[in-house]
């Protein structure tokens, strides 16, 4: 059974609805920053048409660009920063590698021990991805050594009180060996408190999502495009933007 279009019924080209995500997720822009810049390419998009894209097409991003993630290593770092969502603070828990590369993110109210426990059940599960089945035989069967294992040798965190409990959880249950290492160590979590400034600067222009569906939705596409600018994506470099238009176009099987 072949895939259905996933731009079917839609009054506009392909093209012009990723390129409308793709500025959305990557730039500091505003929806309505985005209809001026259409109306300048002479295209009339209003700017709750690409909200609705965004909405469609972000998690749907996510979605496809997963099985073509790159590896990252088992040193990791978690760690919270906060999304406004109706006007309430809520909490992006984040994970990534030593060396920069995100691994996982969570979008949860409440900033606990059950969350914690989220945040890790979901990097280990995206850490035990088999090679992806959509490359030919021979890549899988080469990318299949640089698979990460779903284990972590360190996980470094801040001082929340939350994490000791969650590690303890999770080895008590044996998702979590007892030799991987937890270290509260606040100066080594400076990579990923770095890294947590792009969010800001995306989610600035929007001044705060109305509801927690659609944060989780815009969050899961601003985090994608982040990653494939840092280079996480196999056959993409960091930085290399033709890269990226290149692979999002053709995992929508729409014309770069």
């Amino acid at each position: 059974m072949t895939e259905q279009n996933p731009f079917t019924w839609r009054h506009f080209q392909a093209e012009i609805i990723l390129l409308c995500v793709r500025w959305y997720l990557r730039y500091s822009l505003s929806y309505r920053d985005l209809e001026e810049m259409m109306v300048e390419r002479r295209r009339c998009v209003d700017h709750t048409t690409i909200y609705r894209w965004v909405q469609r097409y972000a998690p749907e991003l996510e979605k496809r660009c997963r099985p073509h993630l790159k590896a990252c290593n088992d040193s990791w770092r978690v760690d919270e920063t906060y999304i406004k969502v109706k006007k309430i603070w809520m909490y992006l828990y984040r994970a990534v590698d030593s060396g920069g590369n995100t691994l996982e993110f969570l979008l949860s109210p409440t900033r606990d021990a059950k969350a914690a426990k989220r945040v890790f059940l979901k990097a280990l599960h995206a850490t035990t991805d088999s090679p992806p089945q959509t490359l030919p035989r021979k890549e899988r069967i080469a990318s299949a050594d640089s698979i990460t294992t779903s284990v972590p040798r360190v996980i470094n965190v801040d001082k929340n009180a939350a994490y000791p409990k969650a590690i303890v959880d999770l080895k008590a249950a044996g998702v979590l060996p007892g030799h991987v290492e937890l270290r509260q160590v606040k100066y080594l979590n400076n990579l990923i408190e770095q890294d947590h400034r792009f969010i800001k600067r995306l989610t600035k222009p929007g001044m705060g999502f109305l509801s927690f569906e659609t944060a989780w939705r815009t969050l899961r596409g601003y985090e994608m495009m982040h990653m494939l600018r840092k280079g996480q994506c196999q056959g993409v470099g960091k930085g290399d933007v033709g890269g990226q238009v290149a692979l999002i176009a053709k995992l929508f099987g729409a014309v770069a």
